[in-house]
């Protein structure tokens, strides 16, 4: 069955996979990265491995930010690009631009003042907040260099440059993993820094790939690196940019704090509930490599078909996409569960904690396929469709009224066990799977969203 989908819909399926693997590639090393902190911190001690879990939800919701910044150039540079309109694509990397320098920077100026106030938000426990402040002090710089590299890279992976954004992400995180070995363990004459020897690694290789974007930058002819772009006036673009960027934000920006929430919880149920999640976080991200890559790529490939106007075309590509996603997802779970046993052998946790990831991964095992479903249809296909607006209303009410709600109750006012406040946690993505996929059935989500003579008349009014 699967083999005929793939011989009646071969254009589809080609496209698909030159997009998704190189895709599939980042994500593989992203994954790498945070198990190499996890496996490394693993020798330094759990409340190293604690705290930086811990402060990394900073990064984890700056990343979200930063991703949903991408997903509304995206969604317009890709149709920009099926129209041929690269004028287009130059005004709104510039306009993304402006949102997330002036959010890193945010960011950043908080981890230098107040980390210690930042860290008290996840734990009241003195020493994570200790070891997790220094941590977000020595990060601060990645966060300025991740706020341009993020926008770049997804702008050429709109047009289906994939590949360069792959070689970018190569450099930078083989980097992070040489340099965390060096700092962590004081290597070749460094110092010995632990948990700060991540967050000194990470910001020297995203200030390097950083570097090497500009010099991608510099041999390229049509999308470059330049902040003069940030001064481009279209107020057209602009306002479409905001109407579709700010729900993307927004929906990610709600995700992904109230899914940080989660941490908050578990943070005040104790140190062996926190260090159990770190593990489960690094072994859940390998599962989801093959889903998340699936939507970013159909999300592309969509937005590129609906640009060249064959509505009709990407109808009939978003259902083989769903196919593919429910596969991933399947696929996702099986790669969670082999990795079960490594990571039960090969973690330095206490009795209690080793039994809260053992039950904590099997639970994970199934959770897979919920995020694989909703990520494709939200992420990628909503958003290639213009429909940005859905998944924000959709996410926030199950995240604030349904899941961060239930995980507060479960764990503060009945005081249920650990295990149960956190499989009560995980059903948060399946509870919204009815009108998810009811509004992807109604095919109100798909639109052409391009505009005609834009800069012609933006250059009139200029």
């Amino acid at each position: 069955m699967f083999q005929k989908a793939i011989r009646e819909n071969r254009e589809f399926y080609s496209r698909i996979f030159k997009l998704v693997l190189p895709i599939i590639i980042q994500n593989l090393l992203s994954a790498a990265v945070s198990s190499a902190d996890v496996v490394m911190l693993n020798y330094v001690g759990q409340s190293s491995i604690s705290a930086v879990s811990l402060a990394s939800q900073y990064t984890n919701i700056l990343f979200m930010v930063f991703y949903g910044l991408g997903t509304g150039a995206t969604v317009l540079c890709a149709q920009y690009y099926g129209k041929g309109d690269m004028r287009a694509i130059q005004a709104v990397e510039g306009i993304a631009m402006r949102f997330s320098l002036g959010i890193a920077l945010l960011f950043a100026l908080l981890s230098l003042a107040v980390p210690e106030q930042m860290m008290r938000i996840f734990t009241n426990d003195t020493e994570l907040i200790e070891v997790g402040a220094s941590y977000l002090r020595c990060i601060s710089v990645c966060y300025v260099c991740w706020g341009i590299i993020e926008v770049y890279l997804a702008v050429l992976r709109s047009i289906g440059c994939v590949m360069v954004s792959t070689l970018m992400n190569i450099l930078a995180f083989s980097l992070n993993v040489f340099l965390n070995a060096v700092f962590i363990f004081g290597l070749f004459g460094a110092p010995k820094l632990g948990a700060m020897g991540v967050a000194i690694a990470t910001s020297l290789s995203r200030l390097i790939e950083l570097l090497a974007c500009v010099g991608v930058s510099v041999s390229r002819k049509d999308i470059k690196l330049n902040l003069r772009w940030m001064f481009v006036k279209s107020k057209e673009l602009y306002s479409d940019f905001l109407r579709l960027s700010m729900p993307a934000l927004g929906n990610d920006i709600s995700w992904s704090v109230g899914f940080s929430m989660y941490s908050v919880i578990l943070g005040h149920l104790g140190t062996d509930a926190v260090a159990a999640n770190s593990f489960v976080v690094v072994v859940r991200n390998f599962g989801t490599i093959l889903c998340f890559g699936m939507a970013s790529a159909g999300g592309i490939l969509i937005g590129n078909v609906i640009g060249e106007n064959r509505l009709e075309d990407a109808k009939k590509n978003a259902r083989e996409l769903m196919k593919l996603t429910v596969v991933t997802g399947a696929l996702g779970g099986l790669i969670i569960l082999a990795i079960t046993p490594f990571a039960l052998r090969n973690a330095s946790l206490s009795d209690q904690a080793m039994h809260y990831l053992k039950y904590m991964l099997l639970i994970n095992v199934y959770y897979v396929m919920g995020m694989a479903v909703n990520t494709t249809l939200i992420a990628g296909l909503f958003r290639a469709g213009g429909d940005s607006k859905f998944g924000f209303v959709c996410d926030t009410i199950d995240m604030w009224c349904y899941a961060v709600p239930l995980g507060f109750l479960a764990a503060f006012v009945l005081r249920l066990p650990v295990m149960a406040v956190y499989f009560l946690l995980c059903t948060d993505e399946f509870v919204k799977w009815p009108w998810v996929i009811r509004r992807y059935r109604s095919g109100k989500w798909l639109k052409n969203i391009t505009r005609d003579n834009l800069f012609d008349e933006t250059e009139k009014k200029a």
